[in-house]
């Protein structure tokens, strides 16, 4: 790495602003037309091939340099959440004068997605200067936030012929994501009833609204009942308007079952249909059930985790300045002890009961732990296709909990842009590794196929599910 260092110093800037200014977009998912043309024309500029319209949608896409060689792929997202609108570098819940709308980069993607751009770059400009060969991908994938796009993209195929993909998620700490996630279904229940006056003729109508909430209660009674590390939940989208002298004749309940494996997400998912259905009954409604999306548990890969922890460690530890220390101290003071706790308590070992206002070195990697982070993520899917390695980079003050307003408040800081460079930093040593070394690639490839047991990968998006937007 260290041919590159006049390489990350000259492009940092430029890396730097795009960052910034997909903070500024907050676009939904599915929606992100700006922040994915921004990151094309870039890559189109560096001297990439760009595929637009991936896989059917419109703000995917995949850029790809070189003709020979392993496919390195970099997975990069840059989609927000809704409801987190927030003004820059803001102590106190604060909406935004910078951005429109009402989104906001709680989840670190505007990051994400640039850092992975720049460790794509990062690969060409060392395969130029070395003349070593490979075919550098940058996937732009849009919708991991509650839309599974990698899924629609694996489900068309996009990954397959990727011999290793590598990314990265921003966090209040580093280290390697060692974790397995959860697999899951997202689907939504639409009843049915027949409207009527609620006073002078109920007996006439049907509620769909007590048939969503007959629904919550039997999914509540059904928690029970299934596995320890399943989850379920829901929101109610539609209750049927907003006249209560109306008998309520639709109203819609959007539902996501998360289990620690496919096949037990689809058994969940299973059970949570017949709960539906034996609501409608009980009401006399139809209910209709739409398949929205779904993903893989993750499926880790040893090899290349060891390869990139070795990348981690080598970058050394995170070196901020007063300022920048002061700065996330600001931002901890804004937290609970209960949010700090909850990143605290794994990083015991290395923490030894003091609490940083910066995580500025390693958390330790044992590929011996099997444990199970409890929520889920659309790269999963990725990793049973090809091996796939993720990194958590520190890019905000200690204990800051994801889909928070903290966290977009502190998407544009000095420890941002910091923890932004590292990373690309330690994805692309960890390309350049895998390049010159092609053993460790087949030995990852390997791995997948003993822990996938000989199976292929099925898409747990039946074929038939059509994309979860409307083309414009």
């Amino acid at each position: 790495m260290e041919q590159l260092q006049d390489f990350f110093a000259r492009e940092t800037p430029r890396m730097t602003a795009l960052a910034d200014q997909i903070w500024a977009l907050a676009e939904l998912r599915y929606a992100e037309t700006a922040s994915a043309r921004l990151h094309m024309e870039a890559l189109a500029a560096s001297g990439f091939r760009v595929t637009a319209d991936v896989a059917g949608i419109p703000t995917a896409f995949m850029a790809e340099w070189g003709d020979a060689g392993p496919v390195i792929a970099f997975l990069g997202e840059y989609d927000a959440l809704s409801g987190l609108n927030q003004q820059s570098g803001a102590l106190v819940c604060t909406p935004s004068v910078d951005s429109p709308g009402l989104a906001g980069h709680g989840c670190g993607h505007h990051l994400l997605g640039t850092s992975a751009h720049f460790a794509a770059i990062a690969l060409q400009a060392h395969l130029l200067a070395s003349g070593e060969k490979a075919r550098v991908r940058y996937y732009g994938c849009p919708a991991e936030e509650g839309g599974s796009g990698k899924t629609f993209m694996a489900r068309a195929g996009v990954f397959d012929d990727v011999d290793v993909a590598l990314t990265w998620h921003p966090a209040s700490f580093t280290g390697v994501f060692s974790q397995s996630t959860l697999a899951n279904i997202q689907a939504k229940f639409i009843f049915h009833g027949k409207a009527s006056h609620a006073a002078h003729s109920p007996h006439l109508g049907r509620s769909a609204l007590d048939a969503v909430e007959l629904m919550n209660v039997g999914v509540n009674y059904l928690r029970e009942h299934m596995p320890p590390s399943a989850r379920v939940h829901y929101a109610v989208t539609d209750s049927g308007g907003l006249s209560p002298n109306v008998v309520q004749a639709r109203a819609e309940v959007l539902y996501l079952i998360r289990a620690a494996r496919n096949d037990e997400a689809a058994d969940l998912y299973a059970r949570v249909q017949n709960v539906a259905r034996g609501a409608a009954l009980m009401t006399d409604c139809q209910v209709e059930i739409v398949f929205d999306k779904a993903c893989s548990n993750l499926l880790q890969n040893r090899t290349l985790n060891q390869v990139l922890y070795e990348r981690l460690q080598a970058e050394g530890a995170l070196a901020v300045d007063a300022g920048t220390q002061a700065q996330a101290g600001d931002f901890q003071a804004t937290l609970s002890s209960d949010e700090i706790d909850a990143v605290s308590r794994p990083l015991s070992s290395v923490l030894r009961g003091k609490v940083p206002k910066v995580f500025e070195g390693v958390a330790p990697y044992d590929p011996q732990v099997d444990d199970i982070l409890f929520g889920s993520t659309d790269v999963a899917d990725v990793s049973w296709i090809a091996p796939t390695a993720q990194a958590w980079v520190a890019c905000y003050a200690f204990g800051t909990p994801m889909h928070s307003w903290q966290m977009v408040s502190q998407g544009q800081s000095t420890l941002a842009h910091a923890g932004m460079v590292r990373a690309a930093r330690v994805l692309a040593g960890t390309a350049i590794e895998l390049v010159r070394r092609p053993e460790l690639i087949a030995q990852a490839k390997a791995e997948l196929l003993e822990r996938r047991q000989g199976k292929p990968y099925a898409c747990p998006i039946p074929a038939d599910v059509p994309l979860p937007f409307k083309r414009q």
